[in-house]
């Protein structure tokens, strides 16, 4: 009797010492749950271009879901995608992600947003600087969306916009606006821009272009025809800005496109949203979802006003003298 009682007190304490060891490994392994599967978070990221804007949007997003406590390699891993403007590979890259069992996905542009929010109507879809969230039909209320899709909105200061060109170039009458005809983001902008810039007194035409082949020859003809261009936040012409300012050369006619990295690559001035800063409020919401957040009544955050940015070279180039004030004013200026 006195050997059974033993033993029964020695498997006794044999189990306590492996629930003890079993506890201890799991405490020391906290991304790790009892049935030995990571609770690392994954993201299927769409970028919709290659463009310096978008890129920067991205590094911003890597940014803002460090700051909430996910970083890439660690605890997340990115599933990173580039439809390179082809709108076939939109959808083919969209399903992919989908399938790759990310938890959530971010669409950088709206082409790619749609893209994402075609494939999926249950996970989370996050918006990276779409501008007219609305009218590209991905929410129904920019307050409560409504849906598995919420975001960020980087609304074009437009009116900012017709005030630098009145302050760099006053004897200005006519604008042309150039602008892909297949993105809807760019339609709203131009809505937008043509009410306030005739309200400020300039006739404006617009100039459409299906993809980026037509670009010169549009711009070929509508340098005969107006003061000064103007371009929307248009992922297409931000593509193949270079092209625009190409075709341009001999006409001279001062470009207000409307990111900060167009104005580097021979635009006159624009008024712009910080692109990073958009990127890191679109990863923090992207980390608010994966924590628990519902896109559905997850309000849109909206940036809708920016800093001047100026390119001196190319006024220069224009024989255009920039104004004290307005230099002075500006949140950067290119020499």
């Amino acid at each position: 009797m006195k050997n059974k009682r033993l033993v029964g007190m020695l498997a006794a304490v044999a189990v306590l010492v492996a629930g003890a060891v079993a506890y201890s490994s799991l405490s020391n392994n906290p991304s790790k749950s009892s049935t030995g599967t990571s609770t690392s978070s994954k993201i299927g990221v769409l970028q919709y271009v290659t463009h310096a804007s978008l890129d920067e949007i991205y590094r911003g997003i890597q940014d803002g879901l460090a700051e909430e406590g996910y970083k890439n390699g660690e605890n997340l891993t990115i599933d990173f995608m580039n439809a390179e403007g082809d709108q076939s590979k939109v959808a083919t890259m969209s399903k992919q992600l989908v399938s790759n069992g990310n938890d959530v996905f971010i669409g950088i542009a709206t082409p790619a947003a749609q893209g994402l929010a075609n494939a999926t109507s249950d996970k989370p879809v996050i918006m990276g600087a779409i501008t007219d969230p609305i009218g590209a039909k991905l929410v129904s209320s920019l307050e409560k969306p409504g849906g598995n899709v919420t975001g960020v909105s980087d609304g074009n200061p437009a009116a900012q916009q017709v005030e630098l060109i009145q302050s760099l170039t006053p004897e200005v009458k006519t604008i042309g606006i150039l602008y892909s005809s297949s993105e809807d983001n760019s339609k709203s902008q131009v809505e937008e821009f043509t009410k306030l810039a005739e309200a400020a007194g300039f006739k404006v035409e617009a100039y459409t272009v299906p993809s980026t082949n037509e670009i010169a020859s549009t711009v070929g003809v509508m340098v005969g025809k107006v003061d000064a261009i103007w371009v929307p936040i248009d992922n297409t012409i931000a593509s193949a800005f270079p092209t625009v300012v190409s075709a341009n050369k001999e006409a001279k006619k001062p470009i207000y496109p409307s990111a900060a990295a167009m104005v580097e690559e021979g635009g006159l001035g624009s008024v712009v949203v910080d692109q990073h800063d958009l990127g890191v409020a679109t990863g923090k919401m992207a980390a608010k979802i994966l924590k628990g957040g519902n896109p559905a009544n997850t309000a849109v955050e909206i940036f809708n006003t920016g800093k001047s940015v100026i390119n001196k070279k190319v006024a220069s180039e224009l024989g255009i003298t920039i104004p004290e004030a307005v230099e002075k004013a500006a949140g950067q200026v290119i020499e």
